[in-house]
């Protein structure tokens, strides 16, 4: 976190209207937790560089125009916001003195020190410390170096500290980290009054995160339905002082199953070691999770390497089942792809269904935004209609929408009285935090009904006009679109797509495109679907010669005349 304050702009002091030596102060802590000491955002340190540095400034009869904190920030890395806003208004303005309160405020390396001086030096800017005395002196400049060198030192060998530390704590089992779900990090004293840091199993995280182990190992749900379940039951992650506990989301709790931890086991850059927290769950468990886990990811893998923007959407229309992607490939190298009866292939039914290739089925599908295409002659009429049953529908609405349109403003004028009434020293503290509770929590009721009405009333007007729109250019939008785009277009205005045995297609037609499609052909759209017969608006015939020998599926096309 970085601000930048401006002290003052003025160069020329108003007794004796000489120039004045402009100055910026560079204030820097290494922690949030030194940020926000002491209840301020800005803690306990900073307001004491701050003084110091305004003390500096006095004594070199300077003045601060500019101050730049970084609040939170490692002086490991020059990536800071505060010092490269503080770098670029140098260079912009005429600045003599650049304060801070100690030179590892802007660097602890060498390095790092280095290009920020050679920054200063070239917009013509001295660097100045408040506690220790450099200048441009030869003497100075070795002091310089020296309290550099000695800032890297101390950063070093304090990174140095903390990884024994931690490698000393995971040698006894310790958990060098912050807790997973299903376990809390807490604080104790021993005996000696010394603090000690250990995690102890939720009770309230852990049944869920156990449950969630032992229902994903049955092999009947995925990590997407597992969530749901997680979500439903109530399991949330931990809050702290700055973050609300929320549900997880699908990729923490991947990583929930795929961490070791639950199982004893703790896993630090890479390598396993054994833990001494409780585990949640037996080893054999978590192995036989990771298990189906990576064979449904092989069979993710599987699916992106012979995706077809079809695949999932057609069935059989001979015994109902899904069809499959399927692939052959001849001796000579050359590979087809068509579509299977997944009945047929898993000898679940008795169908007879033959293979279907990819390019009869896109061309089906194609031909079946035809029939759905709603000239522009009849797209005026039809959207008055729609508009004209819409409001009809939505009339006996307004009522509710005038009932809670009052409701509100009576329990807004009830708060104001009750405001009024504690100003006035008529009403105590808490009864009116009762009623502010009872008004508040009536007033969201109403607010979230109102928005609700506001989308049904707006939204599905939209909704049902854009949909309208959708069916004007149907088919010339589709035979245009790419894969991705024909997929979800196939997916928002069908609910399914038979191909029948004589290689007609068969499609239902979703809300509300049918309802529209039904009304622009006077009902004939609902009779085709609703019937056994084949005869629809997109059909093609194949006639299938099976060969023997070397050759594959081989088919050739003749048109049947429509009986429409």
């Amino acid at each position: 976190m970085s601000t930048a304050t401006t002290i003052g702009s003025s160069p020329l002091d108003a007794a004796s209207a000489t120039p004045m030596l402009l100055a910026v102060s560079y204030l820097r802590v290494s922690t949030r937790e030194q940020a926000e000491r002491g209840g301020t955002d800005d803690g306990f340190s900073i307001p004491a560089q701050r003084e110091a540095n305004a003390r500096k400034a006095d004594d070199l009869g300077a003045r601060v125009v500019r101050e730049f904190v970084d609040a939170g920030e490692s002086a490991r890395s020059v990536d800071r916001d505060g010092l490269k806003e503080m770098l670029a208004f140098i260079a912009a303005t005429r600045v003599t003195f650049c304060i801070v309160h100690k030179l590892d405020r802007l660097a602890r390396n060498r390095a790092d020190d280095v290009k920020i001086h050679e920054a200063l030096i070239s917009a013509g800017v001295t660097l100045v410390s408040a506690t220790e005395s450099i200048d441009q002196t030869p003497s100075g400049m070795l002091v310089h170096g020296i309290m550099s060198s000695i800032a890297e030192f101390y950063s070093r060998n304090l990174a140095t500290e903390v990884t024994n530390g931690l490698t000393q704590k995971l040698a006894q089992g310790g958990t060098p980290m912050r807790a997973p779900v299903g376990y809390l990090n807490v604080r104790r004293t021993d005996e000696q009054g010394r603090e000690v840091r250990t995690v102890e199993v939720d009770p309230e995280r852990a049944p869920l995160v156990r449950w969630a182990f032992e229902t994903y190992a049955k092999g009947d749900t995925s990590v997407t339905g597992l969530l749901r379940d997680l979500t439903a039951r109530g399991l949330t992650t931990v809050p702290s002082p700055k973050r609300p506990s929320k549900a997880l989301g699908k990729n923490t709790l991947y990583k929930l199953l795929t961490n070791p931890y639950y199982a004893g086991v703790i896993r630090y850059k890479g390598a396993l070691h054994p833990g001494a927290h409780e585990p949640l769950i037996e080893p054999t468990l978590f192995d036989q999770v990771q298990s189906l886990l990576k064979a449904r990811n092989a069979r993710m893998t599987r699916h992106v390497q012979h995706a077809h923007h079809l695949k999932g959407l057609l069935y059989c229309g001979s015994c109902g089942s899904r069809m499959l992607l399927d692939f052959a490939t001849n001796p000579r190298g050359t590979t087809y792809a068509y579509f299977i009866c997944s009945g047929r292939a898993a000898k679940k039914t008795t169908c007879t269904r033959r293979a279907v290739p990819v390019d009869v089925a896109e061309r089906l599908v194609e031909d079946s935004y035809r029939g759905i295409t709603i000239s522009k002659t009849d797209y005026r009429p039809l959207a008055a209609e729609v508009a004209a049953v819409f409001d009809e529908q939505s009339a006996g609405r307004e009522q509710e929408f005038a009932d809670l349109t009052a409701n509100r403003a009576m329990l807004e004028a009830e708060s104001d009285k009750l405001l009024t009434a504690h100003f006035a020293d008529a009403l105590d503290l808490p009864t009116l935090k009762r009623h502010q509770d009872r008004i508040r929590a009536g007033l969201t009721d109403v607010e979230q009904r109102l928005a609700q009405h506001d989308e049904h009333h707006a939204g599905a007007r939209a909704f049902l006009h854009d949909s309208l729109r959708l069916l004007t250019d149907a088919h010339r939008a589709y035979a245009h679109s790419d894969d991705g785009n024909r997929r979800l277009a196939t997916q928002a205005f069908y609910t399914r797509l038979e191909i029948t045995d004589d290689e007609q297609l068969r499609p239902r037609l979703a809300e509300p495109f049918a309802t529209i499609v039904n009304q622009a052909t006077g009902g004939e759209e609902a009779k085709r679907q609703h019937s056994t017969s084949s005869d629809v608006a997109c059909s093609r015939k194949t006639l299938w010669v099976e060969l023997t020998g070397i050759e594959p599926l081989t088919f050739s096309l003749r048109t049947k005349r429509s009986t429409n």
